[in-house]
């Protein structure tokens, strides 16, 4: 029979393994949803292009995805990193994704901060479908996709992050 400490230390077990064994983390994607594969960007030039497409475009390269902000300080000092990684890996093709206010602020921010890359304003903002799909809580934020367009990293939130460099 159980006293009442051994019922109270049982249940503590019992909660504990529950806890334990009942959360995992969350698997991160290697693909992007169709949602966020049919959301739309703005093109330098001020057409709409899907994130599809945008990928498409880039198709047999590796990609360096940059979300960021002329308006984002982290954003802004990590520009430096950034540069060093697109000079120490050059063959891999580098796409920046605006969350400024509105298009001539993004515009003023490439040629301010001299960006190279593939540009593209994202309109639908942080709670958009990529935005979402992304769970975009930070930025700068840095993905890696590889040649065949599966995502290798979801998440950085640096340039210079040992896993961003490992993959390319």
């Amino acid at each position: 029979m159980l006293n009442k400490n051994n019922m109270k230390a049982l249940k503590y077990f019992f909660v504990g393994c529950l806890a334990f064994f009942g959360c995992h983390a969350q698997e991160e994607p290697t693909t992007f949803s169709k949602e966020a594969l049919n959301d739309t960007f703005i093109t330098l030039e001020g057409s709409t292009i899907t994130f599809q497409d945008i990928l498409n475009k880039h198709k047999g390269s590796t990609i360096v995805i940059d979300i960021w902000a002329s308006w984002c300080k982290d954003c802004v000092g990590g520009m430096p990193k950034v540069k060093a990684l697109q000079k120490e890996h050059q063959n891999v093709t580098y796409i920046f994704l605006s969350l400024d206010k509105n298009q001539d602020a993004w515009k003023r921010g490439i040629e301010k901060y001299e960006v190279k890359g593939s540009h593209y304003f994202m309109q639908s903002g942080w709670k958009g479908a990529f935005g979402t799909f992304v769970n975009l809580d930070w930025i700068p934020r840095y993905m890696v996709v590889d040649k065949q367009g599966n995502i290798k990293l979801f998440k950085s939130v640096e340039a210079d992050d040992i896993k961003i460099k490992d993959l390319l």
